[in-house]
């Protein structure tokens, strides 16, 4: 397919890279920024610009894939009413589309992406459209870059975005704390790298509640009492600890 990227952070690096491999034609980027949207166009060995109105006419689908503040005033700005225009947010509705096309939809990659890194994750893609053509094309781009695909509505890519946050952004903060706790401590974070791995890998064959260890779990009053009396120089590790552990001792009562 002949695709226009729009927008150059980490959702459209990544995209278009996965996109350019699966064999697609980049036939555009557009950015606010040229010069990031030049440095992404020569990766991608396409053309860029920094106005909507030098995008091009005649491609097949057209990917809005910017912060979600501005995909509306973007779509205002994008006329192309016989084209596939998408964005790719999971909290905002498709329909903000309505207005730059006849067919659009949402192609939201359900995914932690860095534009940094150097390999391409796999990517679960979260599709809706407002009609079965524009809905068919997408499954299509879709299964051209991953293996899982689902049609979601506008209200469950919400809460699904709502779990990733959970998952991803409460846990990957919790690494942060520690990482900073374990700076203050002379302790050496690494040491606790090959657990946040086990323990990320072992969803593969268990369930997360049936992967559950810790004093939580085995209501170690002893061990939490000792843990709690450590954090009493971090009232707010403190805090948190209790907080955490009354959710896992309450979800195995």
């Amino acid at each position: 397919m002949d695709i226009v990227i729009l927008g150059t952070g980490n959702t459209a690096t990544i995209l278009s890279k996965k996109l350019k491999d699966a064999g697609h034609n980049i036939k555009m980027v557009w950015g606010r920024d040229l010069t990031a949207a030049i440095e992404l166009s020569a990766f991608l060995n396409t053309k860029s610009t920094d106005k909507l109105v030098d995008i091009p006419k005649n491609a097949d689908i057209y990917i809005i894939a910017v912060s979600d503040t501005a995909i509306e005033e973007v779509a205002n700005n994008l006329n192309f009413p016989d084209k596939i225009i998408v964005h790719t947010a999971a909290s905002v509705s498709k329909d903000v589309l309505q207005y730059c096309s006849k067919y659009y939809g949402v192609f939201y990659p359900l995914q932690t992406l860095k534009k940094e890194t150097a390999h391409l994750p796999d990517i679960p893609i979260i599709i809706d459209a407002n009609n079965v053509d524009s809905l068919n094309s997408l499954e299509q781009l879709a299964y051209s870059i991953s293996d899982l695909v689902v049609k979601a509505d506008d209200n469950q890519r919400l809460k699904l975005h709502m779990a990733a946050v959970f998952c991803n952004n409460f846990t990957n903060h919790i690494y942060a704390l520690m990482e900073d706790y374990c700076n203050n401590e002379r302790l050496d974070f690494n040491l606790l790298k090959p657990l946040i791995i086990e323990t990320a890998n072992r969803l593969t064959v268990l369930t997360a509640s049936s992967a559950q260890t810790g004093p939580g779990v085995r209501n170690d009053t002893e061990t939490i009492n000792k843990h709690l009396t450590l954090l009493n120089e971090y009232p707010n590790l403190r805090e948190l600890y209790i907080a955490l552990t009354a959710s896992i001792q309450k979800f195995y009562s």
